[in-house]
Formats: C-alpha cells, sequence, structure tokens
C-alpha cells in the first residue's frame, strides 16, 4: 500500500523537502497556502509529525476546529476532510462534484465520521478544496 512520503522524524517538511516530493504539484501547494492566508485569516496551519501514523502532516485548524488534514505523497499532497452524519444534507445540498457526494453518501453511515479527499496535483481543485473548507468551518 503506498504511503505518504514524509515519514522521517528528523526531516521536517520545509521549502526544499516539498520541493523534492511534489515536483511540479509544487504550484499547487503555493497556491494552496496562498489560499488559506488570503481567504481564511483566522485560521491556523502547521506541519506536525504524528507517531500514530508515522509521517508528518499539515494541520488546518480554526480555533479548535480542524479543518482538515494535508498528507505529502509522492508529486502529488491529499487534503483530507472529516465529516460526521449532521453534514449529509449539507454535502447532498452543496455544490460539491457531484462524483465526491455519490462517494461520500455511498460510504455514509449514521454516526459515522467519513472522509473526502481530494488529490492535489495542480491548481485545478482549490476551487473544491475552497468548497470544503466553507463547508466544514459552517458546521457546528
Amino acid at each position: 500500500m503506498l504511503k505518504p512520503v514524509l515519514n522521517d522524524i528528523k526531516v521536517s517538511p520545509d521549502t526544499d523537502v516539498l520541493n523534492k516530493y511534489l515536483g511540479r504539484s509544487i504550484n499547487a501547494w503555493n497556491s494552496f497556502i496562498d489560499l488559506l492566508k488570503s481567504q481564511y485569516p483566522s485560521i491556523s496551519a502547521e506541519w506536525r509529525y504524528y507517531n500514530d501514523g508515522k509521517s508528518w502532516l499539515f494541520k488546518v485548524t480554526k480555533k479548535a476546529k480542524t479543518l482538515c488534514w494535508v498528507s505529502v505523497w509522492q508529486k502529488h499532497f491529499k487534503v483530507t476532510f472529516y465529516f460526521n452524519h449532521k453534514a449529509r444534507d449539507i454535502i447532498r445540498k452543496s455544490h460539491l462534484d457531484a462524483g465526491i457526494k455519490k462517494e461520500w453518501l455511498k460510504n455514509y453511515r449514521n454516526k459515522s465520521i467519513q472522509p473526502i479527499t481530494i488529490e492535489a496535483r495542480n491548481k485545478a481543485v482549490l476551487k473544491t478544496i475552497k468548497l470544503l473548507i466553507d463547508l466544514k468551518d459552517s458546521m457546528k
């Protein structure tokens, strides 16, 4: 099974490390960071090494609420949002791509938490990521 590439606790994800692993997808990464800074000034984000997954993850939060988690893979990064049962109608009525909605609703189980993961290789996915941040932020 494939795993994220930032697995060495001694090598923190700085610009050089991200450039090495993301390649051309670094432009999407930089645009993602710009999106967070410009559209969501109250959001905090930090890299942290998690021993349970043996990987560095980028955690995006607003106050005490985790909005999403970002992992770096070979030539791309993944942004994962976790939604609980309260999100069912919100996601169903959202402007998300029909395929994303269908997949999430197919895996939906009452009172469970289900992820939506967006694979980012280029800037085209930023619209979807922004929509998911807004959906997650709007939930109580």
